[in-house]
């Protein structure tokens, strides 16, 4: 059963259209969604979750959104993150363990136990403490991807996990996104640096307003398909970056 199912999905902003009739079936794996900016990536990711309104059909494991809830993580953008939130590294990723427990009182040791171990995944167990403010952009994203491990998913919506980190961050986040899809599960990210595609993704999603093409790497990957997505110009200084 597919992970992840839309049919005829439109998105508007006031009147101007940020989505228009995507039908699409996310295969399991790793997955990138690539296009130009104001393409319509991050709005995917939110309509599908129920984020934003949306005309269309969205479907999760077979299911709805709301059957599914507990199976699917999401990985927001760091600019859209308060990270003056009084919460420590642990607390953040504590909360993706208070589904399984009562709504009132303190998060159980087990459930504590299991955040620190999702904290221990990504390499961030020394500062499980710290405030999530006072870390690097790499440690914040490095604590919110423990957050998704922390959740159990069955399914992960990342929003550009790989942006504005070093490179040591880089390779700590595809090893782990490789051992989850080697784990069974699926993963789906906004990805804007079109060099490293080919070495990490299995199949894309290109976007811009429309579906332009999905499948493997290997069959829409492709320079002729870059500039139909990006156009010319921005296909070049995209390449270029």
């Amino acid at each position: 059963m597919t992970p992840l199912s839309i049919r005829h999905l439109n998105v508007f902003y006031g009147e101007r259209p940020a989505l228009v009739d995507i039908s699409w079936e996310l295969p399991r794996g790793l997955t990138a969604i690539i296009g130009p900016n104001g393409a319509g990536k991050s709005t995917l990711l939110k309509a599908a979750l129920g984020l934003i309104p949306c005309e269309g059909e969205v479907r999760l494991f077979g299911t709805s959104l709301d059957e599914a809830r507990a199976r699917v993580g999401y990985l927001p953008q760091r600019a859209s993150v308060d990270w003056d939130f009084p919460a420590s590294a642990l607390d953040v990723v504590a909360m993706a363990r208070t589904p399984r427990t009562r709504w009132w009182g303190a998060l159980p040791r087990r459930e504590r136990e299991a955040a620190r171990a999702a904290l221990d995944e990504v390499g961030m167990a020394a500062l499980a403490d710290r405030p999530i403010g006072q870390l690097s952009g790499g440690q914040q994203q490095r604590v919110f991807l423990a957050r998704c491990l922390a959740q159990e998913a069955d399914l992960l919506l990342m929003d550009e996990p790989l942006a504005a980190v070093d490179a040591a961050t880089e390779r700590e986040i595809i090893r782990v996104l490789q051992a989850l899809v080697a784990a069974g599960k699926s993963v789906v990210a906004v990805h804007h640096d079109l060099a490293s595609v080919p070495h990490v993704f299995e199949h894309a999603l290109m976007l811009n307003g429309r579906v332009v093409a999905a499948g493997t790497v290997a069959e829409v990957f492709t320079p002729a398909m870059i500039v139909t997505t990006y156009g010319p110009s921005l296909a070049e200084a995209e390449a270029a970056d």
